[in-house]
């Protein structure tokens, strides 16, 4: 079973691989349904979720990043709300330390930064001495104009190398390797072809040295695999996460906790 060490606990999985609940609480994120606060970080937590990923600033392609206070009105009301009716884990998807600093006093428990630690000097000082885990991901460019940014290229190399040199940078920090992640970024600046060889060899990032977390849930991949909209592409998204965690992913962020339960309950009993 997969464990995770946080700053005061260990938690364990409770399928084969951590499921992550997606609760954007923003207002233009790429998936409208993905969108909300306390009723659907609940509804999360109730289907099954074993951590929620809260963020408040879209990263979609052609997004725009938001100001500290924006993004704080955001996030902080509702890690406050969350840990009035449970302690599941949080983790806050920021890549700023004056969101990370109050989220993780009103009781987050993990950092997810997209910008693997680079965007903020001080954001790894605080998960180092508060002795959080870290998610460390790949993109190429901001997400303003990452889709502007495909290039071609060994991809898995790229990607590899890139967490290796941001996981060794947090371990410098004082950051514990046990409590890295790393994830390749599908989507940030990738073509198909990119995504879908990080998807087969996810597992051998970094040479194994760390979990990895995919976060594939109706991304534009998936639609260019089916031909489907993003309200169609749950089917295609449940497939791409089963092709990732029998190559080795650790954790799925997805939207649809349920039905990602119902996949790895399927996996678990017939693999």
């Amino acid at each position: 079973m997969k464990k995770l060490f946080l700053a005061n606990r260990e938690i364990e999985a409770k399928n084969l691989v951590f499921v992550m609940g997606i609760v954007n609480a923003t207002p233009d994120s790429f998936w409208k349904d993905s969108r909300g606060g306390l009723d659907k970080a609940l509804r999360l937590i109730d289907e099954g979720a074993d951590i929620l990923d809260i963020g408040g600033e879209s990263t979609r392609p052609g997004s725009d990043y938001v100001s500290v206070e924006e993004e704080l009105q955001r996030v902080i009301p509702l890690v406050r709300q969350v840990r009035k009716y449970s302690d599941i884990p949080i983790s806050i998807d920021t890549r700023k330390l004056e969101i990370l600093k109050p989220a993780f006093y009103e009781g987050a428990d993990i950092l997810n930064d997209i910008s693997a630690l680079e965007d903020d000097e001080l954001i790894a000082d605080f998960a180092a001495g508060v002795e959080i885990p870290v998610i460390l991901m790949h993109k190429r460019g901001i997400p303003k104009t990452m889709h502007l940014n495909e290039k071609k290229g060994d991809i898995f190399s790229e990607v590899s190398e890139y967490l290796e040199c941001r996981a060794e940078f947090a371990v410098s920090k004082g950051i514990s390797p046990e409590k890295i992640i790393v994830d390749p970024g599908i989507g940030f600046g990738k073509d198909l072809g990119e995504n879908s060889e990080l998807i087969k060899n996810c597992g051998n990032l970094c040479e194994k040295k760390y979990p990895v977390l995919m976060a594939l849930s109706r991304k534009r991949c998936i639609g260019e695999m089916t031909g489907r909209d993003v309200d169609e592409r749950l089917c295609g998204t449940l497939a791409a996460n089963i092709v990732s965690v029998l190559n080795g992913a650790s954790f799925l962020r997805v939207h649809d906790v349920k039905e990602t339960i119902d996949t790895l309950n399927v996996l678990r009993y017939t693999v």
